[in-house]
């Protein structure tokens, strides 16, 4: 009976002791090439509307690099927010067609720890970029808001949308 289990444990430690066979992705030429061309014709369809909609309001935004516009409506004079930080802040966020899907005035000030919590990737980039008291439309292509999907509720996929935000407060991580 010895025997056996010894030639078991040896079978398991020597199972457990082999690397993986990691398998090599292969990327079929014949898919990925039109998937980003259909791909950056979005970003810019995406791009383009923004910047329409910017003109229409006669907004003057920053673009980040990532595709977020970013306007300071009223300047605040307090701290800036920082990664790794609780952010408090009142928002409204709307399509770019005016439909307003949330506002915290019906729901109340909303906190967030800022590059972690499950808020909009825009929202993190942005609320970075504020100081408290600040107030900025952050208007956010899908890839940075709620992407193919939409959120299931009031957001439909690949929407762009319109945050209105102020940063109320920031505190430090505990």
């Amino acid at each position: 009976m010895n025997k056996f289990y010894c030639i078991l444990l040896s079978l398991f430690i020597l199972s457990c002791s082999e690397k993986p066979k990691q398998e090599a992705i292969v990327v079929n030429k014949n898919y990925a090439e039109p998937l980003i061309k259909v791909n950056k014709k979005l970003i810019e369809k995406e791009s383009r509307d923004i910047d329409n909609w910017l003109k229409r309001h006669n907004i003057a935004a920053a673009n980040t690099g990532t595709g977020l516009r970013f306007a300071v409506i009223k300047k605040g004079n307090g701290n800036q927010a920082k990664l790794g930080q609780f952010a408090t802040i009142n928002y409204s966020i709307s399509l770019l067609d005016g439909t307003l899907c949330y506002d915290s005035k019906k729901t109340g000030p909303e906190t967030f720890l800022i590059g972690q919590d499950h808020v909009e990737s825009g929202l993190h980039e942005g609320i970075q970029k504020m100081q408290v008291g600040d107030k900025c439309l952050l208007i956010m292509p899908p890839h940075l808001a709620h992407g193919l999907l939409g959120d299931d509720k009031k957001i439909p996929p690949l929407s762009c949308i319109v945050y209105e935000v102020e940063l109320l407060q920031i505190k430090d991580a505990q």
